[in-house]
Protein backbone atom coordinates (compact mmCIF):
# COMPACT_ATOMS: atom_id res chain seq x y z
CA UNK A 1 0.00 0.00 0.00
CA UNK A 2 1.11 3.39 -1.35
CA UNK A 3 0.36 6.37 1.10
CA UNK A 4 1.38 10.02 0.48
CA UNK A 5 3.04 11.60 3.68
CA UNK A 6 1.19 15.03 2.89
CA UNK A 7 -1.95 13.28 3.57
CA UNK A 8 -1.03 12.94 7.07
CA UNK A 9 0.34 16.46 7.47
CA UNK A 10 4.04 15.67 7.27
CA UNK A 11 6.13 17.55 4.39
CA UNK A 12 9.04 16.51 2.93
CA UNK A 13 10.88 18.90 4.16
CA UNK A 14 9.83 17.33 8.35
CA UNK A 15 11.08 13.59 6.84
CA UNK A 16 14.28 13.97 8.80
CA UNK A 17 11.91 14.53 12.32
CA UNK A 18 10.23 11.69 12.46
CA UNK A 19 11.26 9.56 14.78
CA UNK A 20 12.89 6.48 14.18
CA UNK A 21 9.94 3.08 13.45
CA UNK A 22 10.22 0.01 15.11
CA UNK A 23 12.25 -1.94 13.07
CA UNK A 24 9.18 -4.41 12.14
CA UNK A 25 7.44 -1.21 10.70
CA UNK A 26 10.74 -0.28 8.94
CA UNK A 27 9.24 1.17 4.99
CA UNK A 28 10.94 2.96 2.01
CA UNK A 29 10.06 6.66 1.98
CA UNK A 30 11.05 7.71 -1.73
CA UNK A 31 11.66 11.06 -3.12
CA UNK A 32 8.03 11.81 -3.74
CA UNK A 33 7.00 11.88 -0.40
CA UNK A 34 5.62 8.15 -0.57
CA UNK A 35 5.61 6.00 2.23
CA UNK A 36 5.11 1.99 1.67
CA UNK A 37 3.84 -0.49 3.79
CA UNK A 38 1.35 -1.07 7.21
CA UNK A 39 -0.38 2.40 7.10
CA UNK A 40 -2.47 2.28 10.77
CA UNK A 41 0.83 1.19 12.01
CA UNK A 42 2.67 3.88 10.33
CA UNK A 43 0.54 6.18 11.95
CA UNK A 44 0.44 5.16 15.56
CA UNK A 45 3.91 4.79 15.95
CA UNK A 46 3.96 8.42 14.14
CA UNK A 47 2.05 9.95 16.51
CA UNK A 48 3.30 7.89 19.42
CA UNK A 49 6.80 9.98 18.54
CA UNK A 50 7.09 12.28 16.35
CA UNK A 51 8.67 14.45 19.09
CA UNK A 52 11.77 12.73 19.07
CA UNK A 53 14.73 12.96 16.15
CA UNK A 54 15.05 11.08 13.25
CA UNK A 55 18.66 9.19 12.65
CA UNK A 56 18.13 7.82 9.58
CA UNK A 57 20.13 6.05 6.63
CA UNK A 58 19.59 7.37 3.06
CA UNK A 59 20.16 5.73 0.13
CA UNK A 60 19.87 7.35 -3.00
CA UNK A 61 16.62 8.78 -3.08
CA UNK A 62 15.28 6.26 -0.23
CA UNK A 63 15.37 7.59 3.60
CA UNK A 64 15.07 4.28 5.94
CA UNK A 65 14.24 4.70 9.28
CA UNK A 66 15.04 2.79 12.46
CA UNK A 67 13.91 1.50 15.44
CA UNK A 68 13.66 4.09 18.39
CA UNK A 69 11.36 2.60 21.34
CA UNK A 70 12.49 -0.98 21.98
CA UNK A 71 10.61 -3.94 24.45
CA UNK A 72 11.60 -4.24 27.73
CA UNK A 73 12.17 -7.66 28.45
CA UNK A 74 11.06 -7.32 32.29
CA UNK A 75 6.92 -6.43 31.59
CA UNK A 76 6.61 -5.89 27.81
CA UNK A 77 6.36 -2.45 27.89
CA UNK A 78 7.89 0.08 25.67
CA UNK A 79 10.83 2.66 25.97
CA UNK A 80 13.20 4.72 23.89
CA UNK A 81 16.50 3.80 23.54
CA UNK A 82 18.07 7.18 25.71
CA UNK A 83 16.21 6.60 28.83
CA UNK A 84 18.34 5.63 31.76
CA UNK A 85 16.87 2.41 33.23
CA UNK A 86 17.92 0.32 36.04
CA UNK A 87 17.51 -3.75 34.99
CA UNK A 88 15.33 -4.59 37.70
CA UNK A 89 12.58 -2.21 36.28
CA UNK A 90 9.21 -3.52 35.45
CA UNK A 91 7.88 -1.64 32.58
CA UNK A 92 4.15 -3.79 32.10
CA UNK A 93 2.51 -4.11 28.42
CA UNK A 94 1.04 -1.14 27.12
CA UNK A 95 3.13 1.21 29.56
CA UNK A 96 5.52 3.39 27.39
CA UNK A 97 8.67 5.41 28.58
CA UNK A 98 10.21 8.52 26.34
CA UNK A 99 13.41 10.03 25.69
CA UNK A 100 15.76 10.25 28.31
CA UNK A 101 13.72 9.38 31.51
CA UNK A 102 15.43 7.89 34.52
CA UNK A 103 14.19 4.84 36.29
CA UNK A 104 15.96 3.73 39.70
CA UNK A 105 16.21 0.33 40.75
CA UNK A 106 13.01 -1.85 41.26
CA UNK A 107 10.96 0.84 39.57
CA UNK A 108 7.38 -0.36 38.95
CA UNK A 109 5.39 1.36 35.68
CA UNK A 110 1.68 -0.22 35.08
CA UNK A 111 -0.22 -0.79 32.19
CA UNK A 112 -0.86 2.48 30.45
CA UNK A 113 0.97 4.54 31.82
CA UNK A 114 3.42 7.19 29.97
CA UNK A 115 6.43 8.41 31.58
CA UNK A 116 7.03 11.77 29.65
CA UNK A 117 10.98 12.84 28.56
CA UNK A 118 13.20 13.88 31.09
CA UNK A 119 11.17 12.01 33.97
CA UNK A 120 12.97 10.87 36.52
CA UNK A 121 11.57 8.04 39.38
CA UNK A 122 13.21 6.94 42.33
CA UNK A 123 14.08 3.52 43.15
CA UNK A 124 11.32 1.54 44.45
CA UNK A 125 8.74 3.76 43.19
CA UNK A 126 5.54 2.11 42.08
CA UNK A 127 3.69 3.92 39.39
CA UNK A 128 -0.05 2.14 38.44
CA UNK A 129 -1.91 2.07 35.51
CA UNK A 130 -2.96 4.95 33.39
CA UNK A 131 -0.41 7.51 34.90
CA UNK A 132 0.64 10.35 32.85
CA UNK A 133 4.06 11.51 34.02
CA UNK A 134 5.85 14.90 32.45
CA UNK A 135 7.85 17.59 33.98
CA UNK A 136 8.29 15.87 36.78
CA UNK A 137 10.84 14.39 39.52
CA UNK A 138 9.66 11.81 41.64
CA UNK A 139 11.86 10.82 44.76
CA UNK A 140 12.35 6.80 46.25
CA UNK A 141 9.79 4.46 47.40
CA UNK A 142 6.91 6.86 46.45
CA UNK A 143 3.59 5.28 45.29
CA UNK A 144 1.47 7.44 42.38
CA UNK A 145 -1.78 5.44 42.02
CA UNK A 146 -3.85 4.94 38.85
CA UNK A 147 -5.05 7.80 36.27
CA UNK A 148 -2.41 10.31 38.13
CA UNK A 149 -1.38 13.31 35.96
CA UNK A 150 1.88 15.04 37.24
CA UNK A 151 3.86 17.86 35.33
CA UNK A 152 0.95 18.96 32.90
CA UNK A 153 0.70 23.06 32.51
CA UNK A 154 -1.04 25.20 35.60
CA UNK A 155 -4.20 27.18 34.84
CA UNK A 156 -2.19 30.57 34.07
CA UNK A 157 -4.13 32.93 31.13
CA UNK A 158 -4.25 36.74 30.93
CA UNK A 159 -5.95 39.47 28.49
CA UNK A 160 -4.03 41.23 25.87
CA UNK A 161 -4.07 44.34 24.85
CA UNK A 162 -6.87 43.34 22.22
CA UNK A 163 -9.16 41.62 25.30
CA UNK A 164 -7.79 38.05 23.89
CA UNK A 165 -7.55 35.39 26.51
CA UNK A 166 -3.65 34.19 26.22
CA UNK A 167 -1.84 31.08 27.73
CA UNK A 168 0.85 32.47 30.50
CA UNK A 169 4.27 30.34 30.18
CA UNK A 170 4.54 27.41 32.15
CA UNK A 171 8.22 26.03 31.65
CA UNK A 172 8.79 24.28 35.15
CA UNK A 173 8.61 20.96 36.41
CA UNK A 174 6.99 19.33 39.97
CA UNK A 175 8.50 18.05 42.68
CA UNK A 176 7.62 14.97 44.18
CA UNK A 177 9.34 13.51 47.53
CA UNK A 178 10.60 10.30 49.15
CA UNK A 179 7.57 8.05 50.76
CA UNK A 180 4.86 10.11 48.93
CA UNK A 181 1.65 8.58 47.89
CA UNK A 182 -0.71 9.91 45.41
CA UNK A 183 -4.25 8.74 45.64
CA UNK A 184 -6.44 8.06 42.00
CA UNK A 185 -7.08 10.82 39.35
CA UNK A 186 -5.38 13.11 41.68
CA UNK A 187 -3.55 16.24 39.34
CA UNK A 188 -0.03 18.06 40.22
CA UNK A 189 0.66 21.28 37.87
CA UNK A 190 4.09 22.25 36.59
CA UNK A 191 5.23 25.80 38.10
CA UNK A 192 5.55 28.80 35.82
CA UNK A 193 7.37 30.70 38.65
CA UNK A 194 9.10 27.77 41.12
CA UNK A 195 9.01 24.51 41.10
CA UNK A 196 5.62 22.90 42.45
CA UNK A 197 6.82 20.63 45.54
CA UNK A 198 5.38 17.83 47.45
CA UNK A 199 7.55 17.01 50.62
CA UNK A 200 8.56 13.65 52.03
CA UNK A 201 6.15 11.12 53.25
CA UNK A 202 3.23 13.65 52.47
CA UNK A 203 -0.03 11.19 51.42
CA UNK A 204 -2.36 12.81 49.38
CA UNK A 205 -5.97 11.12 49.08
CA UNK A 206 -8.02 10.67 45.81
CA UNK A 207 -9.43 13.34 43.49
CA UNK A 208 -7.15 16.29 44.79
CA UNK A 209 -6.24 19.35 42.59
CA UNK A 210 -2.63 20.91 43.39
CA UNK A 211 -2.14 23.65 41.34
CA UNK A 212 1.46 25.54 39.45
CA UNK A 213 4.00 26.75 42.03
CA UNK A 214 2.10 25.26 45.34
CA UNK A 215 4.74 24.05 47.93
CA UNK A 216 3.83 21.54 50.27
CA UNK A 217 6.20 20.53 53.26
CA UNK A 218 6.64 17.44 54.65
CA UNK A 219 4.44 14.37 56.50
CA UNK A 220 1.02 16.57 55.27
CA UNK A 221 -2.46 14.16 55.15
CA UNK A 222 -4.46 15.79 52.41
CA UNK A 223 -8.05 14.40 51.90
CA UNK A 224 -10.26 13.56 48.85
CA UNK A 225 -11.26 16.68 46.99
CA UNK A 226 -9.20 19.08 48.39
CA UNK A 227 -8.15 22.04 45.67
CA UNK A 228 -5.17 23.83 46.05
CA UNK A 229 -4.75 27.10 43.95
CA UNK A 230 -1.40 28.18 42.75
CA UNK A 231 1.09 29.28 44.56
CA UNK A 232 -0.14 28.50 47.80
CA UNK A 233 2.25 27.21 50.48
CA UNK A 234 1.55 24.61 52.84
CA UNK A 235 3.96 23.99 56.02
CA UNK A 236 4.84 20.83 57.30
CA UNK A 237 2.58 18.35 59.21
CA UNK A 238 -0.30 19.99 57.91
CA UNK A 239 -3.88 18.42 57.95
CA UNK A 240 -6.45 19.19 55.15
CA UNK A 241 -10.29 17.52 55.42
CA UNK A 242 -12.20 16.87 53.03
CA UNK A 243 -13.14 19.25 50.26
CA UNK A 244 -11.31 21.98 51.88
CA UNK A 245 -10.52 24.57 49.84
CA UNK A 246 -7.46 27.08 49.77
CA UNK A 247 -6.81 30.34 47.73
CA UNK A 248 -3.78 31.18 45.55
CA UNK A 249 -1.11 32.72 47.00
CA UNK A 250 -1.86 32.18 50.26
CA UNK A 251 0.46 30.22 52.97
CA UNK A 252 -0.20 28.11 55.70
CA UNK A 253 2.30 27.49 59.09
CA UNK A 254 3.33 24.07 59.81
CA UNK A 255 1.19 21.58 62.27
CA UNK A 256 -2.32 23.13 61.36
CA UNK A 257 -5.24 21.07 61.06
CA UNK A 258 -8.39 22.23 58.78
CA UNK A 259 -11.83 21.10 59.13
CA UNK A 260 -13.20 19.23 56.19
CA UNK A 261 -15.20 21.74 53.99
CA UNK A 262 -13.28 24.90 55.28
CA UNK A 263 -11.83 27.32 53.03
CA UNK A 264 -8.84 28.93 53.31
CA UNK A 265 -8.74 33.12 51.94
CA UNK A 266 -5.71 33.91 53.98
CA UNK A 267 -2.48 33.65 55.89
CA UNK A 268 -2.83 31.59 58.90
CA UNK A 269 0.29 32.24 60.72
CA UNK A 270 -0.22 30.50 63.78
CA UNK A 271 -0.52 26.50 64.37
CA UNK A 272 -4.02 25.13 65.22
CA UNK A 273 -7.01 23.87 64.28
CA UNK A 274 -9.52 26.00 61.85
CA UNK A 275 -12.92 25.58 60.30
CA UNK A 276 -15.30 27.59 58.23
CA UNK A 277 -15.74 29.66 55.64
CA UNK A 278 -13.72 31.47 55.71
CA UNK A 279 -11.67 29.46 57.78
CA UNK A 280 -10.79 30.92 61.58
CA UNK A 281 -9.46 29.32 64.72
CA UNK A 282 -11.58 26.26 65.81
CA UNK A 283 -13.06 27.45 68.80
CA UNK A 284 -14.23 30.20 66.94
CA UNK A 285 -16.04 28.26 64.38
CA UNK A 286 -17.55 26.42 67.05
CA UNK A 287 -19.18 29.30 68.56
CA UNK A 288 -20.25 30.70 65.12
CA UNK A 289 -22.34 27.15 64.63
CA UNK A 290 -23.84 27.27 67.90
CA UNK A 291 -25.12 30.91 67.42
CA UNK A 292 -26.80 30.28 63.90
CA UNK A 293 -28.46 27.12 65.67
CA UNK A 294 -29.77 29.25 68.22
CA UNK A 295 -30.89 31.92 65.78
CA UNK A 296 -32.82 29.49 63.88
CA UNK A 297 -34.22 28.21 67.01
CA UNK A 298 -36.02 31.61 67.73
CA UNK A 299 -37.00 32.14 64.27
CA UNK A 300 -38.57 28.32 64.26
CA UNK A 301 -40.52 29.78 67.91
CA UNK A 302 -41.58 33.03 66.65
CA UNK A 303 -43.16 31.54 63.11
Amino acid sequence: MALHLKRLGVSKRHLENILRISRELMSPINSRGTLTGNYSAYLNVYHLSKRFFLNSAKNGDVVVAHEAFHKWKNGGGIFHVSALIDPTVLIEVGAIVHSGASLGANVHIGSGAVVGPGVAIGQSTKVGYNVALSNCMIGDSSVIHNGVCIGQDGFGFLLDEHGHMLKKPQILNARIGNHVEIGANTCIDRGSWRDTVIGDYTKIDNLVQIGHNVVIGMNCIICGQVGIAGSASIGDYVTLGGRVAVRDHVSVVSKVRLVANSCVTKNIKEPGDYGGFPAVPIHEWRRQIAAHRRTLKIEQKSS
